[in-house]
Order: C-alpha cells, then sequence, then structure tokens
C-alpha cells in the first residue's frame, strides 16, 4: 500500500489543480467578456471614448494575466486573442461601429475558446 500512496498524492494534486485552474480560468475570461459587452455598449451609444476606456480596462486586465495564460493555454489562442483586442481598439479608433461589432464577437468567442480547452472534461482529457 506504502509504494501507491505517492503516485495516488502526485494523481490527486494533479487533478485539484486542474479543478483550480479550470475555474480560475473561467472567472477571468467571463469577466473579459462582461467587459467586451459593456464596450459594445459604448459602441452602440457612439461613445467612443468610453468604449476606449472600456476596451483599455479589459486589455489591462488580459495583459495582466499574460504569463499565466502562456503557461495554461495555447500559445496561438492567446495570441489569437491579443490581436483581436488591438483590431478592436483599431475600430474604435476610426469610429467603425459595424466592425468593431464584429470583432468584439470574435474576441468574445475567441475568450470562450480559451475557457473550454481549460475545462475539466473527458474530451479535454482524452
Amino acid at each position: 500500500m506504502k509504494a501507491w500512496l505517492t503516485p495516488l498524492t502526485l494523481l490527486a494534486a494533479i487533478l485539484i489543480g486542474s479543478a483550480i485552474n479550470c475555474r480560475a480560468m473561467e472567472t477571468r475570461t467571463a469577466r473579459w467578456q462582461e467587459e467586451l459587452r459593456a464596450v459594445e455598449q459604448s459602441a452602440q451609444r457612439e461613445d467612443w471614448s468610453g468604449a476606449s476606456s472600456a476596451l483599455s480596462r479589459s486589455y489591462d486586465g488580459w495583459a495582466a494575466q499574460q504569463t499565466y495564460l502562456h503557461i495554461v493555454a495555447e500559445h496561438d489562442a492567446v495570441d489569437s486573442a491579443d490581436a483581436l483586442y488591438r483590431r478592436c481598439a483599431a475600430f474604435i479608433a476610426a469610429q467603425d461601429g459595424a466592425e468593431l461589432s464584429s470583432e468584439l464577437a470574435g474576441l468574445s468567442h475567441q475568450l470562450g475558446l480559451l475557457a473550454e480547452m481549460e475545462r475539466f472534461s473527458i474530451k479535454n482529457i482524452l
């Protein structure tokens, strides 16, 4: 029995760490998606400075998590979301509401995919 204690403890620690990471990623992405909805609402009102401020706040939160994201998530997915943030900023600067709306939807979807990739599910395990 003693020989199995170390591997079982290690497996339990990995499973607990995975569950914690899943919850942390879901919490972060939900917050970023909510912030993007605020950007969308400001843009719909043609409040471009408000949209810019809201996007900046969201991006600052995103940027603060880059080390964590590059450790736990696929680099391509993180880089893609970062590029979408920058495209959204460009459309806000150009005051192009139609393109901004499309990019915000894409960014929100990409953030959702980040959370899904870290979700503790049989699909992701196998």
